[in-house]
Formats: C-alpha cells, structure tokens, sequence
C-alpha cells in the first residue's frame, strides 16, 4: 500500500487531536476511495450523456452532498 501525506490547517489538527481515537488514516482513506467512485460514476454518465458541462458539475456537487450527509452519520 502506497503511503501520502496531507497537510491540514492547525486548527483543525487540534480538533484531529482532541479525537485522538479515530483513525484518522482511514477516515481518509474513506474519503479518497468514495470520492474516486463518484468521479468515476459522473465520468460515465458524462459518456453516455448530453448534459452540459454546468449540469455535470450541479450532479457532483448534489453527490458531494449527499455523501458528506452519509459520512457525517
């Protein structure tokens, strides 16, 4: 398994220590894996589809929504 670094703001590696019992790693790990899927969905709807480009871009942000809703369950 490949190893990334990311870089959060300050405050928010405080909040990240103050929940020192998640893990973090694979709240990410999560994150990246779902997000890949949902590109890679609006990819193959876009193929197959005539929507406009602001159509697309309204579908992934309803998308983005609705897996922060779930994420945050």
């Amino acid at each position: 398994m490949a190893n990334i670094t990311l870089s959060v703001p300050n405050e928010v590696r405080k909040k990240m220590k103050h929940f020192s019992e998640v893990k973090w790693s694979e709240v990410a790990r999560k994150a990246i894996i779902e997000k890949i899927e949902m590109m890679t969905l609006a990819e193959k709807l876009a193929e197959k589809s005539e929507l406009t480009e602001q159509d697309v871009k309204e579908f992934s942000k309803k998308i983005k929504s609705s897996a922060a809703k779930r994420f945050l369950e």
